[in-house]
């Protein structure tokens, strides 16, 4: 018995849509047709649709603008959200594009360090102070930061990916090479969004020059991947301060 599932309704209709797109049937600054055509033609419920669409913004092929009806986006084009990790996985599967158009990334990293955070230790089921290993990189839009990506791993992925201490690119993403190598799955938990204040080192990141006692509030989208055997990583997304997402 085949142990594939399929994907959502929603997901399915972002997929056809963003093949659509690729194959040019969309040209850059076409709009797509409504929520409520896409829902006469039978593609399937109103929210259904609408987090389609959301969906697509989320993976910078779209811009959603209120009043004007969703546009496709064109090579040069900026996404006005942030592209989450999420979405990006999404991007990478469907296309082996990481990147939305005018996007770069700097600062990759990746260490062995201890766990001093409690609430990341809990989460991936060490000690606090047990050794992880963590991966960061900033993606830029043009000359401006606009998230931090920090993903934090439970040291036993190195078993089966010892070039998770290889900052640069892997030949494929990391949790399909898993796969492959173990046989198991990770699924994702759900996205979950918190605000705090940004620490000194994420603001010179973001380069925001800021007195040090002032504080600066950021969004913080986490999401836990987990195998068989429990929580494998803790994927977050620091945004700019004043930044949004797409919620999705």
């Amino acid at each position: 018995m085949s142990s594939s599932k399929q994907p959502p309704k929603w997901r399915q209709i972002a997929d056809e849509i963003a093949a659509q797109i690729n194959e040019g049937y969309y040209a850059p600054d076409q709009r797509l047709p409504s929520v409520q055509a896409q829902v006469a033609a039978g593609k399937g419920a109103t929210a259904t649709v609408h987090r389609a669409y959301q969906a697509l913004e989320a993976e910078g092929l779209v811009r959603m603008v209120f009043g004007s009806g969703t546009v496709v986006l064109g090579p040069g084009d900026s996404p006005q959200t942030v592209v989450t990790g999420a979405a990006r996985l999404e991007r990478l599967r469907r296309t082996g594009q990481p990147l939305t158009p005018g996007e770069t990334y700097v600062n990759a990293q990746s260490v062995i360090r201890s766990c001093a955070d409690t609430e990341i230790a809990a989460l991936l089921g060490v000690e606090l102070y047990d050794e992880i290993v963590i991966r960061s990189r900033t993606f830029m839009r043009g000359e401006r930061a606009i998230t931090l990506a920090l993903n934090c791993i439970h040291v036993r992925a190195l078993a089966a990916l010892p070039e998770l201490l290889d900052p640069g690119p892997m030949p494929k993403f990391r949790h399909d090479l898993y796969t492959e190598r173990t046989g198991q799955q990770l699924t994702a938990g759900p996205q979950k969004s918190a605000a705090r204040f940004a620490a000194t080192q994420e603001l010179a990141e973001f380069g925001i020059d800021v007195p040090p006692d002032v504080p600066v509030p950021v969004l913080v989208l986490r999401t836990v991947y987990s195998d068989s055997e429990g929580p494998l990583e803790v994927w977050e997304d620091i945004l700019r301060p004043g930044m949004w997402h797409a919620s999705s």
